[in-house]
C-alpha cells in the first residue's frame, strides 16, 4: 500500500487565474504523475471554498479563501484526499466550512480533520486499499479555526485525544497514519514539544507521522522504526514577491506501508518559483539540506541550541504582545534597544503564571472565548 502526503495547497495569484482558466496541467502537470503513481493520495487545502457573501472572521492574519477550480484543480491532479486540520479551514466561517464539504462530496473527494462539529472534525478516515485498511488522524495547533462542540472547524491538537483516536485506528486498520498541521513559521526544524508529541503518536501506534504548517520543509527521522517527517512545505502556494527561497521548496512524501518499517520515497520540487507551477528536482541537492537537518534532528542538544537561537531572534515580537502601548513607532523604538519596556517585573510574573500553569490557562482560555 503507497500512499501520498503533500503539503499546503492554496490557490493564489498566479495559481488563481490559471485555475479560473482551467489551465490545471500548466500548474500541475509536472507532479501528477508521481501522484498518480501511488495508491492513495492526500493534500492539505489551506483553505475554504468560497462561492461569494461569507463574511471572514475575525482573527489575526490573512483570511484566505479559494473558489471551486481549487478543488477541480486537486480532482485533476489526481488528489484521493484533502486534510482540513489546519489553521485557514474556518476563515470564512460556518458557511465557508460548509462549502467547502460540499464541494469535496461534488467532485467525490475524501475529507478528515474538519467538520461541522468537534464530533464530526476529530472522526477517523478508514480507506480500504488492496484488501486492507488505512486509517488517518487528522489534527491541527491550536488557532482561529478550532472546531467545538457546536460549532464548525478543525480537530484540535490534544495528544490525550489523539491517544485514544489512534487506540481506536489500531483496532480497526492494519495501518495509521497521523497528519499534523503546526510548528513555527518559515523555520525549519521542529521544537521539542513537536518532536515528543510525533514520537509519542508512534508509541501510541502510529505507523507514520506526517507534519505541514511551516512554508517550508524540514528533516525526518526514523523513531522505534517507524518515519515522522517534521514538515514538507508548501505544495502550491504562491506568494507575492516570493519566487525564491525556503518558500518555494518542499516535498511529498510516499510511504509504503507493505514492509514492517514503513519504507518511503521523497520527491523534491519547487513551487510557485519564477513560474506559477510545480517543478519536480532531483533528490541529489536537495538531500544534502535533508541530512543536515536530519542531523540537527537526532542531537538534543543540538536542536535545543538552533531553538534557542530561533527564539531570541524573534523575542522582540513576542515581547510586544504584551505591550500595553502598540504604536509602531514605539515597538520600532523598543526593538532597538532606545526605549525601556513598559512591562513591569510584577506584571511579568503574572502573565508567565497564567501561560504557564494549567488551571490558569484554563480560565484565561475561557475568558478569551468570552470576551
Amino acid at each position: 500500500m503507497k500512499v501520498l502526503v503533500a503539503g499546503d495547497f492554496c490557490p493564489q495569484h498566479r495559481v488563481t487565474e490559471l485555475f479560473e482558466k482551467g489551465s490545471f496541467s500548466q500548474v500541475l502537470g509536472d507532479v501528477k504523475e508521481t501522484i498518480n503513481s501511488v495508491d492513495y493520495s492526500i493534500v492539505n487545502f489551506e483553505c475554504p471554498i468560497t462561492k461569494g457573501g461569507e463574511k471572514p472572521i475575525e482573527k489575526i492574519g490573512p483570511n484566505l479563501q479559494s473558489g471551486e477550480s481549487g478543488m477541480q484543480a486537486v480532482k485533476w491532479a489526481g488528489f484521493d484526499c484533502v486534510t482540513l486540520a489546519n489553521n485557514h479551514f474556518l476563515d470564512y466561517g460556518e458557511e465557508g466550512v460548509k462549502k467547502t464539504l460540499e464541494t469535496c462530496k461534488k467532485y467525490d473527494i475524501d475529507t478528515v480533520g474538519g467538520g461541522l462539529n468537534l464530533q464530526e472534525a476529530s472522526r477517523i478516515l478508514y480507506k480500504e486499499i488492496k484488501g486492507q485498511t488505512l486509517a488517518i488522524v487528522n489534527c491541527c495547533e491550536h488557532e482561529f479555526s478550532i472546531a467545538t462542540e457546536d460549532t464548525a472547524g478543525s480537530n484540535p491538537l490534544n495528544p490525550i485525544q489523539q491517544y485514544y483516536a489512534i487506540q481506536v485506528a489500531k483496532k480497526n486498520a492494519d495501518y495509521v497514519l497521523v497528519i499534523v498541521h503546526g510548528g513555527h513559521e518559515m523555520w525549519q526544524l521542529p521544537s521539542p514539544r513537536m518532536q515528543e508529541t510525533y514520537r509519542f503518536f508512534v508509541d501510541a501506534g502510529a505507523d507514520a507521522v506526517v507534519n505541514h504548517h511551516q512554508h517550508c520543509f524540514s528533516g525526518y527521522e526514523i523513531y522505534h522504526g517507524k518515519p515522522i517527517f517534521y514538515g514538507i512545505g508548501n505544495f502550491c502556494f504562491d506568494k507575492d514577491a516570493t519566487n525564491s527561497g525556503i518558500w518555494t521548496e518542499g516535498y511529498v512524501v510516499v510511504i509504503d506501508f507493505s514492509y514492517e518499517v514503513p519504507a518511503f520515497i521523497i520527491h523534491p520540487y519547487l513551487q510557485c518559483a519564477q513560474r506559477p507551477c510545480i517543478e519536480m528536482l532531483e533528490t541529489s541537492s536537495f538531500d544534502i539540506k535533508l541530512t543536515e537537518l536530519n542531523k540537527i534532528i537526532a542531537d538534543p542538544a543540538m536542536l535545543e541550541d538552533k531553538l534557542n537561537k530561533y527564539y531570541n531572534i524573534s523575542s522582540g515580537f513576542q515581547s510586544s504582545i504584551f505591550e500595553p502601548i502598540n504604536n509602531h513607532y514605539y515597538l520600532s523604538a523598543k526593538s532597538r534597544g532606545w526605549l525601556p519596556s513598559l512591562i513591569s517585573r510584577s506584571r511579568k510574573l503574572k502573565a508567565q503564571d497564567y501561560i504557564c500553569c494549567e488551571s490558569h490557562r484554563d480560565k484565561l482560555f475561557y475568558w478569551f472565548k468570552k470576551y
